[in-house]
């Protein structure tokens, strides 16, 4: 059975973070003016086409429901590895002397109209098995994304950050200083701004969080293409106001193993937060106290440049985790079916909107409008699925002249 996107994984074996190969004086491929790119290249051939010796790819990114905060992603790729070019001890294989960790791998589904990234990340182990009574041995191929490098980095004094620079402009300068390619970032101004910065030994992705979580209900993540993505608060609010895509069983998009849950966990109804040098800021509802019993989250050592905006990041919270509601905490859709569009599928990512419509056994119905916040790809040969993670949106906002958050009276207002 055919895949409906054609699906190619290619490691690029040349040192360096930035994806794609560098430029190269005389080639027709590489060496094109006002189209290749400058990047480390210490191999002759940097770039292999894995595709024909794939036998399953599991990729999993998202958002961590219970921290709040996306995670690193990940894909494995099983590679089948019959003349033991993956063994780094074989002088015959191609690979020889390249095997090494952190080298680059992507993932892409390509249709007659569409081409995307599935993941982009960072080799992080290479995992041999030589199954007794079986032929061919295999490699699983382990990756993560841009998150591992900013994990394994440390940032203390960032130059040219002083007191007043935009939340996007402080991303930029923490990215400068561990020389993250400027051509895979994606970076907004924000609306929120920073005090100067306190020049402390930190861990550069927590370094990142603490201004994305400075922002009020901003985010921070990698994009499936390797790009660093940060988006505002308007930005992530006004993405409420897109025309959501149709899942149900009848006229929209088909899918199956649809998870509810009715719970507590993402309540959140007393915060405290404080910034560098600030006043706590606490905000509370206490009808949600009342009703629920206290949930609280504290925060503190924030980049905010004022109480005021420290402020209204603790109002964001509790007015969006105040309350809770049945959810559809995930769903699965089987790209094998004719009736799912891959285009569409294939080109979903964070805070697209879907409108899920469930009818149960017994004819009632459950419909939801969240967004995506989390994708889990498996493919084979003959399957090609993708598990999606769905949530309220993280911060509500009123959008006028929509039908779901421009209700007076109802829609809420934020910060």
């Amino acid at each position: 059975m055919s895949l409906p996107a054609q699906i190619a994984v290619t490691c690029d074996f040349s040192s360096g973070a930035t994806f794609g190969t560098g430029f190269v004086i005389g080639s027709p491929d590489n060496g094109i003016i006002g189209v290749s790119s400058f990047a480390a290249s210490d191999v002759l051939i940097p770039a292999v086409d894995l595709t024909p010796d794939v036998y399953s790819i599991a990729i999993r990114r998202g958002r961590n429901v219970m921290k709040d905060q996306y995670d690193a992603g990940t894909a494995v790729v099983r590679v089948l590895d019959p003349l033991g070019y993956f063994n780094p001890q074989n002088p015959d294989s191609p690979y020889f002397g390249y095997l090494v960790p952190l080298r680059k791998l992507r993932i892409s589904a390509t249709t007659a109209t569409a081409d995307h990234f599935l993941f982009s990340g960072y080799v992080s182990d290479y995992k041999y098995f030589f199954p007794t009574g079986q032929e061919t041995a295999y490699v699983d191929i382990l990756c993560t994304d841009g998150f591992r490098l900013l994990q394994m980095s440390q940032v203390q004094t960032i130059a040219d950050s002083g007191a007043g620079q935009t939340t996007g402009t402080r991303i930029n300068k923490i990215l400068d200083d561990v020389q993250f390619p400027t051509s895979m970032r994606q970076i907004s101004t924000g609306d929120a701004t920073c005090l100067a910065d306190p020049a402390t030994v930190r861990i550069t992705l927590d370094a990142l969080k603490n201004v994305e979580f400075s922002e009020g209900l901003g985010a921070f993540y990698m994009s499936p293409d390797g790009t660093a993505v940060f988006k505002s608060r308007t930005e992530v609010t006004s993405s409420l106001g897109d025309t959501p895509i149709v899942f149900n069983q009848t006229t929209g998009i088909p899918y199956n193993n649809l998870k509810y849950a009715f719970d507590d966990k993402l309540i959140i109804n007393d915060v405290k937060f404080n910034r560098i040098g600030g006043t706590v800021q606490n905000v509370f509802s206490q009808d949600s106290i009342d009703k629920y019993f206290p949930h609280a989250l504290t925060q503190e050592n924030l980049v905010a440049e004022t109480d005021a905006q420290v402020l209204g990041a603790a109002q964001n919270y509790v007015n969006t985790r105040r309350e809770t509601t049945i959810r559809i905490d995930e769903m699965t859709v089987d790209l094998l079916d004719t009736a799912v569009p891959t285009d569409t599928m294939i080109g979903l990512d964070y805070f697209d909107n879907l409108d899920i419509t469930n009818v149960t056994q017994e004819g009632s119905t459950i419909q939801k409008v969240l967004q995506a916040q989390g994708f889990a790809w498996d493919i084979t040969p003959n399957k090609m699925s993708v598990t999606i993670t769905t949530l309220e949106p993280i911060i509500d906002g009123f959008i006028i002249g929509s039908s779901n958050y421009g209700k007076i009276g109802i829609s809420t207002m934020s910060y």
